[in-house]
């Protein structure tokens, strides 16, 4: 029997690069979910907070992605928001339990930098 399990990674790209800001491997949709909820507060929450980005620099490695600096608040609004909103969460649940990836991505668009959060299962459903 297989047990299913989750993935969920934060990705930073400037039209022609990508990078991966942090991923992780959990037994649940609701720790996807979780993890990703925690990553988008933690950068909107850094946003224009030059104290809690030295600090996030200094400390010991963790499951969670480093600050990025946005030049607008257009993405950390839109984090924050996503990260909130009470209706984002069921919708989120559904959309994994069916199966589907799930994704969500904000714009800095003063230097064109696109952040997203991703989450999807990675090993099938139990069956019967």
């Amino acid at each position: 029997m297989t047990r299913t399990t989750y993935a969920a990674e934060v990705t930073v790209s400037d039209g022609r690069r990508y990078a991966s800001l942090g991923t992780v491997t959990v037994r649940n949709r609701r720790l996807v979910l979780l993890w990703l909820r925690r990553q988008a507060l933690r950068l909107a929450d850094a946003h224009g907070n030059r104290t809690a980005l030295e600090r996030e620099a200094l400390r010991l490695p963790t499951t969670d992605v480093p600050p990025v600096l946005f030049h607008g608040s257009d993405a950390p609004e839109g984090l924050r928001f996503w990260a909130t909103d009470h209706h984002r969460p069921d919708d989120a649940i559904r959309t994994l339990e069916a199966g589907f990836p799930l994704q969500f991505t904000v714009l800095d668009p003063a230097v064109g930098l696109s952040l997203t959060l991703a989450g999807w299962r990675t090993s099938p459903a139990d069956r019967p």
